[in-house]
């Protein structure tokens, strides 16, 4: 008998890619943590980037102040320790996020080969997501690990055209990678040949009887352009644009593993009549033969793709006083890219699955400062807020996303010549969101696709040492 099983891998689990990605920590599933002198001004930098090479990621004109003859070298990370959780309507029963830290590392290199030119390379990731819930969770049915992650080279040059003008931009290569663990639910399955679900064959809810690892790798190229105008030298403006790039996930691959539910079913049970097995007959070992080759959840190649969006920052900065920057930012990105995302199984027995998508474009708004205590130290301070880009129907364990306030400090010390070491601290404080464990075909149509709340904060810890010699 072939089985056509409802996939809530595709119509749901894949929330990861089509909900797409907790702890992204700006909309969607950007990230904008590149620098610890930046991040303790809240990521403001596109009209005065810090001269750590940051100015790679923040605005790439901004190199060209790197001065003839210096070569400058830039190394850091953000350690970001995020909680949450999702409190059901019905049973009251709350599931917490695993705790864990997560490293985001950056490393520039850049060089000075005038007053008006330099070149470097910049190794960031403007992307990326990490959900850990519990496999215990209510979570696991759409998503216990979503992971995704995109690491940009980017090969940057920038030009200083005269004391009002400076011009950069480099290009990106991009090395993404995507992964989703999810178990699947038994009681939501159509019995195969038949009309009715196994809930009704005296399958309980949250009976779990697959676990299902999907994973991909894929590249890209996108490009990214800056400028910076200095009216005078107390004011600047600045602008940059970093294009949207389509990743293609054409060497996915799909595992399935069996859960064995200890079930045995008992004489007058539908499924035994249906294939005419005796009573005592384990339910697991009439499962077991769809994880076999030539049925739908056998072992298979999967693609897919993910597009980044494009991003737009305009900022100025400004300087009351020598010792006081006071920056604004303000970010534009293309969420609403998403529209549809195709899931393609390998196997003729797994049916591909479209899912359409609704994300919002978003915006934030940052604003930051820096004071210069003396002439080796320097301290620092901003806020940020922004609203999210999944529309209310598509908060999911892969992404309780929801609109942010962001609380930033930070510090750095000249302590040697050319040598500097940067520290920040910010708080991510999410608002509660409501939303969903469930797949979306799982509520009446016409009503609230959620069946919970979710909640979310994090810490965030940056590092950073640059040395210009």
């Amino acid at each position: 008998m072939t089985r056509q099983w409802r996939f809530c891998l595709a119509l749901g689990g894949v929330a990861m890619i089509a909900a797409l990605p907790s702890v992204a920590l700006a909309q969607g599933y950007s990230v904008n943590e590149h620098s610890a002198c930046a991040t303790g001004r809240a990521g403001t930098g596109v009209a005065a980037p810090c001269a750590d090479g940051s100015a790679m990621v923040y605005n790439p004109a901004g190199l060209s102040q790197l001065g003839a003859g210096k070569t400058l070298f830039g190394a850091g990370g953000t350690f970001i320790a995020p909680s949450g959780g999702f409190t059901n309507d019905n049973t009251g029963l709350k599931s917490d996020l695993d705790s864990k830290v997560y490293p985001v590392p950056t490393v520039y290199l850049a060089h000075g080969f005038s007053d008006r030119f330099a070149a470097g390379v910049g190794l960031f990731a403007p992307y990326g997501l990490t959900t850990d819930w519990p496999t215990t969770s209510e979570a696991r049915f759409l998503g216990y690990k979503s992971l995704i992650r995109n690491i940009y080279l980017q090969p940057t040059v920038a030009f200083k055209v005269n004391q009002y003008l400076q011009l950069g931009a480099g290009l990106d290569f991009n090395f993404g990678h995507v992964q989703l663990r999810q178990h699947l639910d038994l009681a939501s399955q159509t019995v195969p040949g038949q009309a009715f679900t196994f809930q009704t064959i005296g399958i309980l809810p949250g009976t779990d009887f697959a676990d299902v690892n999907l994973s991909g790798n894929g590249t890209s190229v996108g490009g990214h352009f800056g400028i910076i105008v200095t009216p005078e030298k107390h004011v600047s403006f600045g602008v940059r644009y970093l294009t949207k790039q389509t990743v293609k996930y054409k060497n996915g691959k799909v595992v399935f593993d069996q859960i064995n539910t200890g079930i045995i079913l008992p004489a007058g049970n539908p499924l035994l009549i249906a294939l005419n097995l005796p009573a005592g007959t384990p339910l697991d070992a009439i499962l077991s033969s769809d994880f076999s080759p030539g049925n739908p959840l056998e072992n298979q190649a999967a693609t897919t793709q993910l597009t980044n969006p494009d991003q737009w920052t305009f900022g100025t900065a400004v300087n009351p006083t020598d010792k006081l920057t006071l920056l604004f930012d303000v970010t534009l990105q293309q969420w609403s890219v998403f529209k549809n995302i195709v899931f393609d199984f390998a196997s003729a027995a797994t049916p591909d699955v479209t899912l359409p998508e609704d994300n919002k474009n978003t915006t934030s708004y940052r604003f930051g400062a820096q004071y210069a205590v003396s002439p080796t130290v320097d301290v620092r301070a901003g806020y940020i807020n922004h609203n999210g880009a999944s529309p209310a129907d598509n908060v999911t364990p892969n992404l309780p996303e929801g609109k942010r306030s962001e609380f930033t400090a930070g510090v750095g010390f000249n302590v040697g010549k050319g040598l500097r070491i940067d520290g920040a601290y910010q708080y991510i404080n999410q608002a509660d969101r409501r939303g969903r464990t469930l797949p979306a075909e799982a509520f009446p149509p016409g009503e609230p696709k959620t069946n919970g709340l979710f909640t979310f904060h994090a810490h965030l810890f940056s590092a950073s040492v640059s040395y210009v010699f």
